[in-house]
Protein backbone atom coordinates (compact mmCIF):
# COMPACT_ATOMS: atom_id res chain seq x y z
CA UNK A 1 0.00 0.00 0.00
CA UNK A 2 1.13 3.55 -0.72
CA UNK A 3 2.03 6.09 1.79
CA UNK A 4 -0.36 8.60 1.98
CA UNK A 5 1.95 11.40 1.04
CA UNK A 6 3.01 9.58 -1.92
CA UNK A 7 -0.58 9.00 -3.16
CA UNK A 8 -1.57 13.06 -2.02
CA UNK A 9 1.64 14.21 -3.94
CA UNK A 10 0.79 12.21 -6.95
CA UNK A 11 -2.92 12.99 -7.30
CA UNK A 12 -1.84 16.98 -6.81
CA UNK A 13 0.38 16.84 -9.68
CA UNK A 14 -2.45 15.73 -11.90
CA UNK A 15 -5.02 18.44 -13.45
CA UNK A 16 -7.84 18.98 -11.61
CA UNK A 17 -10.94 21.58 -13.04
CA UNK A 18 -10.07 24.24 -10.69
CA UNK A 19 -6.51 23.92 -11.03
CA UNK A 20 -5.33 23.40 -14.35
CA UNK A 21 -3.40 26.64 -14.30
CA UNK A 22 -1.13 25.39 -11.82
CA UNK A 23 -1.04 22.34 -14.02
CA UNK A 24 0.19 23.85 -16.72
CA UNK A 25 2.86 25.78 -14.86
CA UNK A 26 4.17 22.62 -14.07
CA UNK A 27 4.01 20.96 -17.28
CA UNK A 28 6.11 24.36 -19.17
CA UNK A 29 8.67 23.69 -15.85
CA UNK A 30 8.92 20.03 -17.28
CA UNK A 31 9.30 21.28 -20.65
CA UNK A 32 11.87 23.54 -19.93
CA UNK A 33 13.68 21.26 -17.51
CA UNK A 34 13.88 18.73 -20.66
CA UNK A 35 14.93 21.47 -23.24
CA UNK A 36 17.75 22.56 -21.26
CA UNK A 37 18.99 19.41 -20.20
CA UNK A 38 18.56 18.28 -24.09
CA UNK A 39 20.30 21.33 -25.23
CA UNK A 40 23.22 20.87 -22.39
CA UNK A 41 24.29 17.15 -23.47
CA UNK A 42 23.86 18.40 -27.09
CA UNK A 43 25.86 21.03 -26.78
CA UNK A 44 29.18 18.69 -24.49
CA UNK A 45 28.97 16.18 -27.09
CA UNK A 46 29.69 18.42 -29.60
CA UNK A 47 32.46 20.00 -27.96
CA UNK A 48 33.53 16.73 -27.07
CA UNK A 49 33.52 15.84 -31.06
CA UNK A 50 35.42 18.79 -31.81
CA UNK A 51 38.04 18.27 -28.83
CA UNK A 52 38.13 14.27 -30.75
CA UNK A 53 38.71 16.22 -34.34
CA UNK A 54 41.14 18.37 -33.33
CA UNK A 55 42.90 15.74 -31.12
CA UNK A 56 43.50 13.43 -33.99
CA UNK A 57 44.41 15.85 -36.72
CA UNK A 58 47.19 17.18 -33.80
CA UNK A 59 48.57 13.41 -33.22
CA UNK A 60 48.45 13.14 -37.07
CA UNK A 61 51.39 14.76 -37.08
CA UNK A 62 52.50 14.71 -33.15
CA UNK A 63 53.42 12.17 -31.65
CA UNK A 64 52.34 10.75 -28.31
CA UNK A 65 55.46 11.24 -26.21
CA UNK A 66 58.62 13.17 -27.32
CA UNK A 67 62.20 12.51 -26.09
CA UNK A 68 64.78 14.82 -26.64
CA UNK A 69 68.44 15.40 -25.43
CA UNK A 70 70.56 18.98 -24.31
CA UNK A 71 70.86 21.25 -27.19
CA UNK A 72 68.79 19.35 -29.38
CA UNK A 73 70.87 16.56 -29.95
CA UNK A 74 71.06 12.48 -29.27
CA UNK A 75 74.26 10.64 -30.20
CA UNK A 76 73.19 7.43 -28.78
CA UNK A 77 69.14 7.79 -29.70
CA UNK A 78 69.22 3.57 -30.31
CA UNK A 79 69.87 2.96 -26.88
CA UNK A 80 66.72 5.12 -25.59
CA UNK A 81 64.41 3.57 -28.28
CA UNK A 82 65.11 0.30 -26.93
CA UNK A 83 65.03 1.42 -23.47
CA UNK A 84 61.43 3.75 -24.10
CA UNK A 85 60.37 0.51 -26.08
CA UNK A 86 60.56 -1.72 -22.80
CA UNK A 87 57.58 -0.16 -21.27
CA UNK A 88 54.70 -2.31 -22.13
CA UNK A 89 52.45 0.60 -23.50
CA UNK A 90 55.08 1.98 -26.17
CA UNK A 91 54.42 0.56 -29.21
CA UNK A 92 56.39 2.17 -31.92
CA UNK A 93 59.34 4.62 -31.41
CA UNK A 94 60.75 6.80 -34.50
CA UNK A 95 63.79 8.87 -34.69
CA UNK A 96 63.55 13.06 -36.07
CA UNK A 97 65.99 15.66 -36.44
CA UNK A 98 63.96 18.85 -35.68
CA UNK A 99 65.51 22.38 -36.87
CA UNK A 100 64.12 25.89 -38.26
CA UNK A 101 64.54 27.17 -41.88
CA UNK A 102 63.84 29.71 -44.55
CA UNK A 103 62.15 28.23 -47.68
CA UNK A 104 61.71 30.15 -50.87
CA UNK A 105 60.33 29.66 -54.47
CA UNK A 106 61.64 33.23 -56.72
CA UNK A 107 60.29 36.44 -54.53
CA UNK A 108 58.62 34.08 -52.11
CA UNK A 109 60.11 33.46 -48.95
CA UNK A 110 58.53 31.53 -46.08
CA UNK A 111 59.46 30.64 -42.60
CA UNK A 112 58.74 26.64 -41.50
CA UNK A 113 59.69 23.93 -39.06
CA UNK A 114 61.92 21.65 -40.73
CA UNK A 115 61.56 17.95 -39.72
CA UNK A 116 63.64 15.46 -40.64
CA UNK A 117 62.29 11.97 -40.59
CA UNK A 118 62.74 7.95 -41.07
CA UNK A 119 59.61 7.89 -43.55
CA UNK A 120 59.05 3.77 -42.88
CA UNK A 121 59.68 4.50 -38.84
CA UNK A 122 57.49 7.71 -38.95
CA UNK A 123 54.93 5.62 -40.44
CA UNK A 124 54.29 3.47 -37.23
CA UNK A 125 54.07 6.61 -34.85
CA UNK A 126 51.89 9.13 -36.21
CA UNK A 127 49.02 8.84 -39.16
CA UNK A 128 50.56 11.32 -41.34
CA UNK A 129 50.47 9.24 -44.57
CA UNK A 130 46.43 8.82 -44.55
CA UNK A 131 46.88 12.44 -45.02
CA UNK A 132 48.67 13.22 -48.07
CA UNK A 133 46.88 14.89 -51.09
CA UNK A 134 50.02 14.83 -53.48
CA UNK A 135 52.59 12.30 -53.54
CA UNK A 136 53.69 9.98 -50.80
CA UNK A 137 55.78 10.38 -47.83
CA UNK A 138 57.86 7.25 -49.05
CA UNK A 139 59.15 9.50 -51.29
CA UNK A 140 61.10 10.85 -49.26
CA UNK A 141 64.83 9.09 -49.62
CA UNK A 142 68.17 9.73 -48.43
CA UNK A 143 70.69 11.22 -51.28
CA UNK A 144 67.83 12.53 -53.04
CA UNK A 145 66.77 16.03 -50.74
CA UNK A 146 63.38 15.16 -51.61
CA UNK A 147 60.42 17.68 -49.27
CA UNK A 148 57.09 17.33 -48.49
CA UNK A 149 55.22 20.36 -47.78
CA UNK A 150 52.21 21.50 -45.82
CA UNK A 151 49.01 22.59 -48.26
CA UNK A 152 48.70 25.74 -47.41
CA UNK A 153 52.93 26.60 -47.31
CA UNK A 154 53.08 24.90 -50.32
CA UNK A 155 49.95 27.57 -51.80
CA UNK A 156 51.94 30.42 -49.94
CA UNK A 157 55.18 29.28 -51.84
CA UNK A 158 52.96 28.26 -55.43
CA UNK A 159 54.85 24.67 -55.35
CA UNK A 160 53.38 21.38 -56.16
CA UNK A 161 54.92 18.07 -56.52
CA UNK A 162 57.95 18.14 -58.82
CA UNK A 163 58.84 21.95 -58.42
CA UNK A 164 62.23 23.23 -56.46
CA UNK A 165 62.67 25.09 -53.60
CA UNK A 166 65.87 26.49 -52.12
CA UNK A 167 66.10 25.63 -48.16
CA UNK A 168 68.27 28.57 -46.13
CA UNK A 169 69.64 27.49 -43.26
CA UNK A 170 70.12 29.69 -40.12
CA UNK A 171 73.78 28.21 -39.73
CA UNK A 172 76.16 30.06 -41.78
CA UNK A 173 79.58 29.81 -42.98
CA UNK A 174 81.93 32.87 -42.13
CA UNK A 175 83.92 34.06 -45.07
CA UNK A 176 85.97 37.31 -45.79
CA UNK A 177 83.24 38.80 -47.85
CA UNK A 178 80.95 37.95 -44.35
CA UNK A 179 78.85 35.05 -43.31
CA UNK A 180 76.79 33.32 -45.79
CA UNK A 181 73.55 31.08 -45.01
CA UNK A 182 74.00 27.85 -45.93
CA UNK A 183 71.62 26.39 -48.84
CA UNK A 184 70.26 23.64 -50.66
CA UNK A 185 67.77 23.14 -53.39
CA UNK A 186 65.17 20.25 -52.23
CA UNK A 187 62.40 18.77 -55.04
CA UNK A 188 59.00 18.73 -53.67
CA UNK A 189 57.46 15.13 -53.16
CA UNK A 190 54.70 15.79 -51.63
CA UNK A 191 51.69 17.81 -50.08
CA UNK A 192 49.89 17.16 -46.87
CA UNK A 193 46.73 18.70 -45.15
CA UNK A 194 45.71 17.48 -41.65
CA UNK A 195 43.04 20.57 -41.53
CA UNK A 196 45.02 22.28 -38.53
CA UNK A 197 46.49 25.10 -39.62
CA UNK A 198 49.68 25.59 -37.58
CA UNK A 199 51.05 22.68 -39.34
CA UNK A 200 49.69 22.99 -43.08
CA UNK A 201 51.33 26.44 -43.02
CA UNK A 202 54.62 25.92 -41.37
CA UNK A 203 55.74 22.41 -41.00
CA UNK A 204 58.12 20.80 -43.85
CA UNK A 205 59.48 17.08 -44.02
CA UNK A 206 63.03 16.28 -45.21
CA UNK A 207 64.48 12.54 -45.30
CA UNK A 208 66.36 11.99 -41.68
CA UNK A 209 70.22 11.47 -43.43
CA UNK A 210 69.25 14.64 -45.76
CA UNK A 211 68.64 17.21 -42.81
CA UNK A 212 71.39 15.52 -40.71
CA UNK A 213 73.82 16.21 -43.53
CA UNK A 214 72.46 19.81 -44.00
CA UNK A 215 72.32 21.20 -40.54
CA UNK A 216 76.14 19.02 -40.30
CA UNK A 217 74.68 16.90 -36.86
CA UNK A 218 76.41 13.50 -37.92
CA UNK A 219 74.92 10.84 -36.61
CA UNK A 220 72.87 12.64 -34.26
CA UNK A 221 69.16 13.46 -33.58
CA UNK A 222 67.08 15.81 -31.93
CA UNK A 223 65.15 13.42 -30.54
CA UNK A 224 62.33 10.03 -30.58
CA UNK A 225 59.15 9.88 -31.09
CA UNK A 226 56.72 7.25 -29.32
CA UNK A 227 53.77 5.82 -29.98
CA UNK A 228 51.50 4.36 -27.03
CA UNK A 229 48.70 1.93 -26.84
CA UNK A 230 46.61 4.32 -25.11
CA UNK A 231 47.04 7.84 -25.52
CA UNK A 232 45.62 8.84 -22.38
CA UNK A 233 48.07 7.18 -20.22
CA UNK A 234 50.89 9.39 -22.01
CA UNK A 235 50.68 11.46 -18.42
CA UNK A 236 52.02 8.47 -16.65
CA UNK A 237 54.40 6.68 -19.09
CA UNK A 238 55.92 10.28 -19.26
CA UNK A 239 56.99 10.36 -15.63
CA UNK A 240 57.80 6.22 -15.74
CA UNK A 241 60.53 7.27 -19.33
CA UNK A 242 61.96 10.22 -17.02
CA UNK A 243 62.46 8.06 -13.89
CA UNK A 244 63.95 5.25 -16.26
CA UNK A 245 66.12 7.26 -18.90
CA UNK A 246 67.79 9.66 -16.40
CA UNK A 247 68.48 13.29 -16.37
CA UNK A 248 70.17 13.46 -19.99
CA UNK A 249 66.80 12.59 -21.79
CA UNK A 250 63.83 15.38 -21.10
CA UNK A 251 60.94 13.57 -21.79
CA UNK A 252 57.20 15.19 -22.76
CA UNK A 253 53.88 13.99 -24.12
CA UNK A 254 51.25 15.57 -26.47
CA UNK A 255 49.30 16.98 -23.41
CA UNK A 256 51.68 18.92 -22.59
CA UNK A 257 53.45 20.35 -26.29
CA UNK A 258 49.57 21.53 -26.77
CA UNK A 259 48.97 22.58 -23.26
CA UNK A 260 47.55 26.27 -24.02
CA UNK A 261 45.18 24.34 -26.71
CA UNK A 262 43.53 21.49 -24.69
CA UNK A 263 43.28 24.37 -21.61
CA UNK A 264 41.15 26.76 -23.58
CA UNK A 265 38.74 23.81 -24.71
CA UNK A 266 38.54 22.40 -21.04
CA UNK A 267 37.52 25.86 -20.00
CA UNK A 268 34.97 26.58 -22.98
CA UNK A 269 33.36 23.22 -21.96
CA UNK A 270 32.82 24.60 -18.47
CA UNK A 271 31.50 27.78 -19.44
CA UNK A 272 28.78 26.35 -21.98
CA UNK A 273 28.24 23.90 -18.78
CA UNK A 274 27.35 27.00 -16.73
CA UNK A 275 25.38 29.35 -18.90
CA UNK A 276 23.39 26.09 -20.55
CA UNK A 277 22.81 25.13 -17.03
CA UNK A 278 21.24 28.18 -16.42
CA UNK A 279 18.46 27.84 -18.43
CA UNK A 280 17.87 24.53 -16.54
CA UNK A 281 17.69 26.17 -13.22
CA UNK A 282 15.99 28.82 -14.19
CA UNK A 283 12.97 25.94 -15.92
CA UNK A 284 13.61 23.93 -12.09
CA UNK A 285 12.62 27.49 -10.64
CA UNK A 286 9.51 27.74 -12.14
CA UNK A 287 8.38 24.64 -9.78
CA UNK A 288 8.79 27.34 -7.15
CA UNK A 289 5.71 29.20 -8.56
CA UNK A 290 4.08 26.17 -9.43
CA UNK A 291 4.25 25.05 -5.61
CA UNK A 292 3.74 28.39 -4.21
CA UNK A 293 0.15 28.56 -6.15
CA UNK A 294 -0.50 25.11 -5.30
CA UNK A 295 -0.07 25.67 -1.79
CA UNK A 296 -2.35 28.75 -1.74
CA UNK A 297 -4.93 26.57 -3.89
CA UNK A 298 -4.92 23.35 -1.49
CA UNK A 299 -5.05 25.27 1.46
CA UNK A 300 -8.29 23.89 2.71
CA UNK A 301 -6.52 20.40 2.13
CA UNK A 302 -3.84 21.22 3.97
CA UNK A 303 -6.05 22.62 6.68
CA UNK A 304 -8.18 19.62 6.89
CA UNK A 305 -5.40 17.11 6.63
CA UNK A 306 -3.87 18.47 9.58
CA UNK A 307 -6.97 18.32 11.82
CA UNK A 308 -7.01 14.70 10.55
CA UNK A 309 -3.53 14.24 11.98
CA UNK A 310 -0.91 14.90 9.41
CA UNK A 311 2.00 16.19 11.27
CA UNK A 312 3.97 19.47 9.31
CA UNK A 313 6.55 17.42 7.82
CA UNK A 314 3.66 14.71 6.66
CA UNK A 315 2.66 17.73 4.48
CA UNK A 316 5.65 19.00 3.88
CA UNK A 317 6.48 15.21 1.96
CA UNK A 318 3.36 15.34 -0.26
CA UNK A 319 4.70 19.24 -1.89
CA UNK A 320 7.87 17.77 -2.24
CA UNK A 321 6.69 14.74 -3.85
CA UNK A 322 4.74 17.06 -6.10
CA UNK A 323 7.75 18.96 -6.81
CA UNK A 324 10.31 16.05 -7.08
CA UNK A 325 8.20 14.64 -9.46
CA UNK A 326 7.79 17.19 -11.92
CA UNK A 327 11.67 17.80 -11.69
CA UNK A 328 12.37 13.71 -12.30
CA UNK A 329 9.83 13.45 -15.18
CA UNK A 330 11.62 16.67 -17.02
CA UNK A 331 15.08 15.22 -16.29
CA UNK A 332 14.32 11.73 -18.06
CA UNK A 333 12.47 13.25 -20.77
CA UNK A 334 15.84 15.61 -20.96
CA UNK A 335 18.51 12.89 -20.66
CA UNK A 336 16.29 10.58 -23.78
CA UNK A 337 16.05 13.27 -25.84
CA UNK A 338 19.64 14.75 -25.36
CA UNK A 339 20.81 11.57 -26.00
CA UNK A 340 19.08 10.83 -29.21
CA UNK A 341 20.08 13.97 -30.37
CA UNK A 342 23.79 13.99 -29.52
CA UNK A 343 23.66 10.59 -31.31
CA UNK A 344 21.94 11.97 -34.75
CA UNK A 345 23.43 15.17 -34.92
CA UNK A 346 25.22 13.58 -38.02
CA UNK A 347 21.52 13.33 -39.54
CA UNK A 348 19.52 16.45 -37.38
CA UNK A 349 22.23 19.24 -39.09
CA UNK A 350 22.53 18.27 -42.54
CA UNK A 351 18.60 18.07 -42.43
CA UNK A 352 17.99 21.50 -41.03
CA UNK A 353 20.86 22.95 -43.23
CA UNK A 354 18.92 21.50 -46.65
CA UNK A 355 15.49 22.99 -45.04
CA UNK A 356 17.30 26.53 -44.60
CA UNK A 357 19.47 26.46 -46.98
CA UNK A 358 22.32 27.35 -45.95
CA UNK A 359 25.45 25.51 -44.27
CA UNK A 360 26.29 26.22 -40.29
CA UNK A 361 29.91 25.68 -40.65
CA UNK A 362 30.90 26.60 -44.36
CA UNK A 363 34.32 25.06 -45.80
CA UNK A 364 35.48 28.03 -47.16
CA UNK A 365 35.85 29.24 -43.55
CA UNK A 366 36.20 26.42 -40.98
CA UNK A 367 38.82 23.71 -41.24
CA UNK A 368 36.32 21.10 -39.75
CA UNK A 369 32.85 22.04 -41.98
CA UNK A 370 30.83 19.25 -40.26
CA UNK A 371 29.25 19.04 -36.57
CA UNK A 372 31.33 16.07 -34.99
CA UNK A 373 29.46 14.35 -31.83
CA UNK A 374 30.99 12.29 -29.16
CA UNK A 375 28.17 11.26 -26.27
CA UNK A 376 30.24 10.37 -22.92
CA UNK A 377 28.17 9.00 -20.28
CA UNK A 378 29.62 10.94 -17.40
CA UNK A 379 28.93 14.43 -18.94
CA UNK A 380 25.34 12.51 -19.11
CA UNK A 381 24.92 11.76 -15.37
CA UNK A 382 26.54 15.06 -14.34
CA UNK A 383 23.92 16.71 -16.06
CA UNK A 384 21.20 14.80 -14.61
CA UNK A 385 22.41 14.58 -11.12
CA UNK A 386 22.74 18.36 -10.74
CA UNK A 387 19.42 18.70 -12.66
CA UNK A 388 17.77 16.73 -10.12
CA UNK A 389 19.61 18.28 -7.13
CA UNK A 390 18.62 21.84 -8.16
CA UNK A 391 14.68 20.58 -8.84
CA UNK A 392 14.42 19.08 -5.27
CA UNK A 393 16.32 22.19 -3.90
CA UNK A 394 13.51 24.70 -5.92
CA UNK A 395 10.72 22.51 -4.05
CA UNK A 396 11.73 23.07 -0.25
CA UNK A 397 11.20 26.55 0.49
CA UNK A 398 7.38 25.84 -0.97
CA UNK A 399 6.97 23.14 0.95
CA UNK A 400 8.43 24.43 4.06
CA UNK A 401 5.74 27.26 3.89
CA UNK A 402 2.87 24.66 3.16
CA UNK A 403 3.90 22.67 6.31
CA UNK A 404 3.75 26.20 8.39
CA UNK A 405 -0.11 27.15 7.45
CA UNK A 406 -2.46 27.72 10.56
CA UNK A 407 -5.51 24.76 9.99
CA UNK A 408 -7.44 27.64 11.93
CA UNK A 409 -6.70 30.43 9.68
CA UNK A 410 -6.81 28.34 6.34
CA UNK A 411 -10.38 26.88 7.60
CA UNK A 412 -11.88 30.71 9.16
CA UNK A 413 -13.80 31.66 5.51
CA UNK A 414 -14.54 28.43 4.73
Amino acid sequence: MQPYELFIGLRYTRARQRSRFISFISLVSVIGIALGITVLITVLSVMNGFQREVRTRILSVASHIQITGANNALTDWQSIAEKSQQNPEVIAAAPFVSAQGLLSNGNTVRGAFIRGVQPAAEEKVADLGRHMVAGKLEALKPGEFGIVLGIELARALMVSTGDKVVLIAPQGQVTPAGILPRLRQFTVVGVFAVDHYEYDSGLALLDMQDAQTLYRMGEQVSGVRLKLHDLFEATRVTRELSRALGPDAYVTDWTRLNANFFRAVDIEKRMMFLIVFLIIAVAAFNIVSSLFMAVKDKQADIAILRTLGASPGSVMKIFLIQGTLVGVMGTLAGIVCGIALALNVDVVVPFLENLLGFKFLSKDVYQISELPSELRMPDVLLTAVFSFFVCVLATIYPSYRAAKINPAEALRYE
